[in-house]
């Protein structure tokens, strides 16, 4: 599931060589995966917790946080992701727990989780809260019901 998210990431990302009829496909699949971050975005709070990092459900959740993200940076699909029941409300709660869970024990959603020297961050949730933040910037995007929610 992580690779198909990954190659509908590479595949949404490149805008140039996108044809109207992918375009459609991806706004049909749209729903599909909206309803699915909106089911598993609890799996990624297992990774305060945990230091196994390879939960495939908190895996499959964050890549699909990245494809929504993508799929919000474009007109075509930005309106349609907008208006989908739940999915604003889901971003800012699941924002709203990744921040408490960082405030209650040093973990991969701290603050103050930082780097030193130059080592790698490897881990995969790391960034989570900030693609959450893009995503309720895009849903908001020229959208005052949106704005007024949030």
């Amino acid at each position: 599931r992580v690779t198909l998210l990954e190659l509908m990431m590479a595949k949404v990302s490149d805008k140039s060589s996108v044809t109207s009829e992918e375009r459609n496909v991806f706004v049909r699949h749209a729903d599909f995966l909206a309803a699915c971050f909106q089911e598993k975005c609890g799996a990624v709070l297992k990774l305060a917790a945990a230091a196994d990092t390879e939960d495939e459900e908190a895996l499959v959740t964050i890549r699909l946080l990245d494809v929504l993200c993508e799929m919000t940076s474009n007109n075509s699909q930005l309106e349609h992701l907008q208006a989908f029941p739940g999915l604003l409300e889901t971003a800012v709660d699941t924002l709203r727990l990744t921040h408490l869970a960082g405030k209650q024990a040093v973990n991969i959603f701290t603050a103050t989780h930082a780097v030193t020297g130059q080592e790698e961050i490897s881990h995969p949730a790391v960034g989570f809260k900030s693609h959450l933040i893009r995503l309720i910037g895009n849903l908001c995007y020229k959208n005052k019901e949106n704005q007024d929610k949030v």
